[in-house]
């Protein structure tokens, strides 16, 4: 789960998994300082980071243990971006990890059977699912 820090309640940056940035197309989205940075290196620079992110010119960092990447740490702005959120009004504290999404059905939504599902998945998906019902059938 991604959280938020900064200096004085105020959310600055956020801290996310490598696997959420990954699966949200960060690497893709965002040029990120090279290499991974140890946990160490982070707590040594991290007053720099958030004046660098305050600054705007902050690079998304990725951390971890060795080579293998485990954690980043972004700008809320740069997080957002990362999940296509909008930006609150100029003077709004926002923390993007906080947000809340409206959740309803839309008007047009309507149910659907796992039948039609499957057709959209192609037809690989149609020929799992017929299996699946044969081997349930096969069931005592």
């Amino acid at each position: 789960m991604a959280f938020s820090f900064g200096d004085g309640g105020v959310p600055e940056a956020v801290l996310l998994t490598y696997d959420q940035f990954k699966d949200l197309g960060g690497e893709s989205k965002f040029e990120r300082r090279p290499g991974v940075v140890a946990a160490e290196a982070v707590g040594a620079e991290l007053v720099e980071m958030v004046a660098a992110i305050r600054a705007g010119e902050f690079a998304p960092v990725v951390w971890g243990d060795g080579e293998e990447p485990e954690a980043v740490i972004l700008s809320t702005s740069q997080y957002r971006q990362l999940r296509g959120d909008d930006e609150p009004q100029p003077g709004t504290i926002d923390d993007p990890t906080r947000r809340v999404y409206a959740t309803e059905p839309l008007p047009t939504s309507r149910a659907m059977t796992l039948d039609e599902l499957a057709e959209l998945m192609g037809p690989e998906a149609v020929k799992d699912l017929e299996n699946l019902r044969r081997a349930d059938d096969e069931i005592p």
